[in-house]
């Protein structure tokens, strides 16, 4: 069964950060975007890109709201790049989409890490 997509979630720690009641270090919004740093970085670049709307996780994505992740694919380099990656092809970054308790994803409302830097996997 899909879970009703709803504005936002009141119980939502991102939808709380998204709307202000929770503070966050912005890197960008607009009307339907947000992003910012994460709390507990793995990389020398990490932030999170979340949609404003409540969407659960990746999973329960609609055909109407193809666009919206889009955008967010497309505006994820941009970002990277401005929060200090270094550009394709000898630099680079790593997207990140945890879905659902199996595949990691720990708060429930959908959103991209965007990291990076020194891979975090070759920590010694």
């Amino acid at each position: 069964m899909t879970e009703k997509i709803v504005d936002s979630d009141r119980n939502c720690l991102f939808c709380k950060i998204a709307s202000g009641q929770i503070p966050s270090k912005l890197v960008y919004q607009d009307d339907e975007l947000y992003a910012f740093h994460d709390i507990h970085p793995w990389a020398p670049v990490h932030f999170l890109l979340i949609p404003k709307l409540h969407i659960p996780s990746m999973a329960q994505l609609t055909d109407a709201q193809a666009g919206l992740m889009g955008r967010m694919l497309v505006l994820a380099p941009k970002l990277a790049l401005e929060q200090g990656c270094n550009p394709y092809p000898s630099g680079g970054f790593r997207l990140v989409c945890n879905t659902g308790l199996e595949g990691g994803q720990e708060v429930q409302h959908l959103h991209i890490h965007v990291m990076g830097g020194p891979r975090p996997w070759l920590r010694g």
